[in-house]
């Protein structure tokens, strides 16, 4: 499945206004919002080891709870780039370049 990134901003831009959310949907109130549903997904691995995160792709009472949290971080996310005028293809690309700058390759691995 394709996600079409700007197709969703528009949905999500639909759906806030249809519940006339759009004057709680500052960036400083999306990037609180991100943070909780970021820390609410990492509350699902708090206390697993490395071996049994690894693990969860295996069980199925998992894989609900964390495809939510996935997703609502993607959603905020989202909203919070088009909120913000951040245009999230540029944004990724100019890192990726910046990434590859500061973290080269090592010689040996060429």
């Amino acid at each position: 499945m394709s996600v079409d990134l700007t197709e969703l901003q528009a949905r999500l831009r639909v759906f806030a206004a249809q519940r006339q959310w759009q004057p709680f949907h500052t960036p400083k109130n999306l990037a609180m919002a991100l943070m909780v549903e970021a820390a609410e997904l990492a509350e699902i691995f708090q206390w697993m080891t490395p071996e049994q995160s690894l693990a969860v792709r295996e069980d199925p009472a998992l894989k609900e709870p964390i495809a939510d949290e996935v997703a609502d971080v993607l959603l905020y996310l989202l909203q919070l780039a088009d909120h913000a005028g951040v245009d999230l293809a540029e944004a990724v690309e100019h890192k990726l370049r910046k990434n590859a700058v500061k973290h080269p390759v090592p010689d040996g691995l060429k």
